[in-house]
């Protein structure tokens, strides 16, 4: 699956528009990713994610980069052999577009700050 655009707070994917944060699935997009606690990550935040047992997590942590990934979470994807890659939304979608036709990779984007 592959993320057609995005701009500050929408994303479009496969022709779908979104305006909420989102999960990208090889095969599904999850719409409305909520968060605990809106710009830090924690690991009741990774429930489905981790169910899918994905080999690489793409995090987009939005446009100037306010979603944090602590040091424990980082420890605790490395601990469940999850290749973590974090970065600024707008490069986290061109870094996950490189993996679309990775079955093993999920992507995670905050859309906004």
């Amino acid at each position: 699956m592959k993320i057609d655009d995005y701009s500050f707070g929408k994303i479009a994917i496969s022709g779908e528009e979104y305006r909420s944060d989102v999960i990208v699935f090889q095969d599904r997009v999850r719409p409305d990713w909520w968060r605990m606690e809106g710009h830090s990550l924690h690991r009741e935040d990774l429930g489905e994610i981790l169910a899918a047992k994905p080999h690489t997590l793409i995090i987009g942590c939005g446009a100037v980069g306010m979603l944090r990934v602590p040091g424990e979470i980082k420890a605790f994807l490395e601990s469940q052999r999850i290749r973590l890659i974090a970065l600024r939304t707008g490069a986290a979608i061109e870094e996950y577009n490189a993996h679309a036709d990775d079955p093993n990779a999920v992507g995670a984007f905050h859309l906004t700050c």
